[in-house]
C-alpha cells in the first residue's frame, strides 16, 4: 500500500486505542445483555474488521477495518476476563488467569511464524482472512459450548445497569488496571526495542527477532506454571513485587551483558508468576454484580497505558538516538 512506518504504527495503535473509550461500556454491555452475547458480538466485529481489511486496497479501508477489529477485541477481552473470573473466583483464579494470559504471547508467536509465510506464498489479504477465520471458529465455539457457572445460571439479567462503581471498588480497581497496563507496556517495550539493540551489535534482523522471540515462547510455560505456583505459595502480592523487580533488573542489565539469549529466557521466565496475580486483583475487590463494570474500568486504564506508553518510549529513542531498550520499561515494570 506504499505506507510509511508512522502509518503502520498508527494501525498498531488503533488496536489498543479503542479500549480507552469502549472498555467500560463493554463491561456494562455484558452486564446488561449477558456475557455470552457480548462476547460473540466482539468476535463478530473482529471477523468483520478482518474481512474489511482483506478487501481493502487503500490505507483508508485498512484503517477502518483495523478500528472495527480493535473495538471488537476490546469487547472480547473485557468480557472474556470477566467470564473466567466468574468461573474461578475463590478457587484457582490466579492459575486460570495465567492460562488465559498465555494466549496473548501464543498468538503473537504463532503469528510471527505463520502469517509471514502465508503472505509470501499467497498475499497479505490472505493473512487478514486467516485471522478472521480464527475469530469465526472462536465465535462458533463460544456459542456452542460456553455456559455461565452454576452460581450465576439462575441470576436474572438486570433491567438497568449503572456505570458507577462505589469508591471502595473504583479506586483499587483503577490502581490494579494501571499496574497491569504498566507491566505490559514494559514488556512490549522490551520485545519491540531489543532487536534494534542486537542489530546494532552486528546481528542480522532475522536472528535478532528470533532470539528475542525465545522469551515469548518461554512465557507459554511460565504464565500458567507461574500462576499455579503463586497460588500454591499463597503470596500473590509478594510475587508481584519480587518478580516485577526482577524483570526490571534483567532489562536494565541487557545493554551491558553479552548474553542476550540468557537474558531473553530470564525475562520470559520471570514474566509468568506476577501476570496472573495482577490480572486477578480485581476479583479481590469487586462484588459479583459489579464485575462487568469493574473489569471495564480495569481495562480502560490498561488500554490507556498500552496506547500511550510505547509511543512515549519510541519518542525517547528518537530523541536520544540510542539503540538500547528505553529505560522507561524498567520504571514501568517496577511501578
Amino acid at each position: 500500500l506504499s505506507i510509511s512506518y508512522a502509518e503502520v504504527g498508527t494501525l498498531i495503535g488503533l488496536f489498543m486505542l479503542p479500549g480507552v473509550v469502549f472498555a467500560l461500556p463493554s463491561g456494562v454491555l455484558g452486564a446488561r445483555f449477558g456475557d455470552k452475547r457480548a462476547c460473540v458480538l466482539g468476535l463478530a466485529l473482529m471477523v468483520l474488521g478482518g474481512v474489511l481489511m482483506g478487501f481493502g486496497q487503500t490505507y483508508r479501508t485498512v484503517f477502518a477495518g483495523h478500528l472495527v477489529t480493535g473495538i471488537g477485541a476490546v469487547l472480547f477481552n473485557v468480557i472474556l476476563t470477566k467470564m473466567v473470573a466468574d468461573w474461578f473466583v475463590g478457587k484457582e483464579i490466579v492459575t486460570s488467569m495465567g492460562v488465559i494470559i498465555s494466549s496473548w504471547p501464543a498468538g503473537i508467536a504463532l503469528g510471527l511464524v505463520v502469517q509471514s509465510a502465508v503472505a509470501d506464498v499467497y498475499s497479505w489479504p490472505s493473512v487478514m482472512y486467516l485471522s478472521s477465520g480464527a475469530c469465526a471458529v472462536s465465535f462458533a465455539l463460544v456459542i456452542a459450548f460456553y455456559r455461565p457457572p452454576p452460581s450465576l445460571e439462575n441470576v436474572p439479567e438486570p433491567g438497568r445497569v449503572s456505570l458507577k462503581l462505589p469508591m471502595r471498588e473504583l479506586v483499587p480497581v483503577s490502581i490494579a488496571g494501571l499496574a497491569w497496563g504498566s507491566f505490559n507496556v514494559g514488556l512490549v517495550i522490551f520485545f519491540s526495542f531489543t532487536p534494534g539493540l542486537l542489530i546494532g551489535r552486528g546481528m542480522s534482523s532475522t536472528d535478532a527477532g528470533t532470539l528475542v522471540s525465545v522469551g515469548l515462547w518461554v512465557t507459554l510455560i511460565s504464565l500458567p506454571l507461574g500462576g499455579y505456583l503463586t497460588e500454591r505459595v499463597g503470596w500473590p502480592k509478594t510475587s508481584i513485587a519480587v518478580f516485577c523487580s526482577l524483570i526490571a533488573v534483567v532489562i536494565f542489565l541487557l545493554p551491558f551483558l553479552p548474553f542476550p539469549l540468557v537474558l531473553s529466557i530470564l525475562v520470559g521466565l520471570v514474566f509468568g508468576p506476577p501476570a496472573g496475580a495482577i490480572i486477578a486483583l480485581p476479583t479481590q475487590i469487586l462484588c459479583p454484580e459489579n464485575r462487568g463494570q469493574g473489569f471495564g474500568v480495569f481495562y480502560t486504564w490498561y488500554y490507556a497505558a498500552m496506547a500511550i506508553g510505547p509511543a512515549i518510549a519510541g519518542l525517547g529513542r528518537d530523541l536520544t538516538g540510542s539503540l538500547e531498550p528505553p529505560y522507561s520499561s524498567v520504571v514501568l515494570c517496577s511501578l
